[in-house]
């Protein structure tokens, strides 16, 4: 008898869905990959893909693309919770955002719902310097925001994953809204300072407009809506709205995050940085 999946990860080779995927497949957890390119593919742009990756699927993880915040995603978010109410799903985590109205209203739709859910709001990841939008900008010698100057706390991935896990297979999750932060407010200069001293490379931060960052975007090959829209989120997010740390790992897992300075070190002894 074939044994079948038991778990669906939405976007399972992104950021958090492929280190909740690893977490989940460590432990001998059957995973269902929900990617365009999975042997039963799940495409957010083409609903019919939905029904087959949900079926005989009870709990899922769902990481939206491209994001929350675009305007579109809620309608998607209400077909897919329609879609996922009707193919008996049970439980769903969902990865969503602090302080973002447009996200907010997306998760709004799943607490409404049948499902058991649990929601994930973190903060900006310490990976993004590792693995993201600003890796280039380490290693070509300057990175470069729209920020007004307040302090972030940022979060550790491991963290936001290690919650994910434990919300997907423990009991006890349900109904909690989990916001993960680091355990203290650093500003870009600081982060990027601190990412310079472990790797020894000169690496230096400039504040710039969100027009300018726009044209970065650009100049990187991102279509002229889609950099206006990610300069616009950007600048809205790294407005001090979320300059604050919170307790969501302590609540959910009864321990302290990770530090900017140990993800820094691990970050390069994996070799992000060569």
């Amino acid at each position: 008898m074939i044994m079948q999946p038991d778990i669906l990860v939405i976007g399972s080779t992104g950021k958090t869905g492929r280190r909740v995927t690893q977490r989940l497949e460590n432990r001998g957890v059957p995973v269902r990959h929900g990617t365009r390119r999975s042997d039963i593919p799940f495409d957010w742009e083409r609903p019919e893909t939905w029904a087959a990756s949900l079926q005989d699927i009870k709990t899922a993880y769902v990481a939206y693309s491209p994001d929350l915040a675009v305007p579109s995603a809620h309608s998607v978010i209400a077909e897919f919770v329609q879609a996922a109410e009707q193919s008996g799903l049970r439980r769903v985590v969902l990865l969503s955002e602090r302080n973002e109205a447009r996200a907010q209203a997306c998760e709004q739709l799943i607490m409404n719902s049948s499902l058991e859910w649990t929601v994930l709001r973190p903060s900006w990841f310490m990976q993004n310097f590792s693995e993201g939008g600003f890796l280039d900008g380490v290693m070509s010698g300057e990175v470069s925001a729209p920020d007004s100057g307040f302090p972030e706390p940022w979060v550790d991935l491991e963290d936001v994953a290690d919650i994910a896990v434990a919300a997907l297979l423990d009991e006890g999750h349900t109904g909690e809204v989990y916001e993960i932060t680091g355990p203290e407010l650093l500003t870009w200069q600081e982060a990027v300072s601190l990412v310079a001293d472990v790797t020894g490379r000169e690496v230096s931060y400039r504040t710039v407009t969100p027009g300018e960052f726009e044209s970065t975007l650009i100049a990187e090959g991102f279509p002229e809506p889609d950099a206006q829209f990610v300069a616009t989120l950007v600048a809205e997010i790294l407005d001090g709205k979320n300059a604050s740390t919170s307790d969501g790992l302590q609540r959910a897992l009864g321990r302290e995050p990770g530090s900017f300075a140990a993800f820094a070190k691990n970050a390069h002894a994996a070799g992000s940085w060569q």
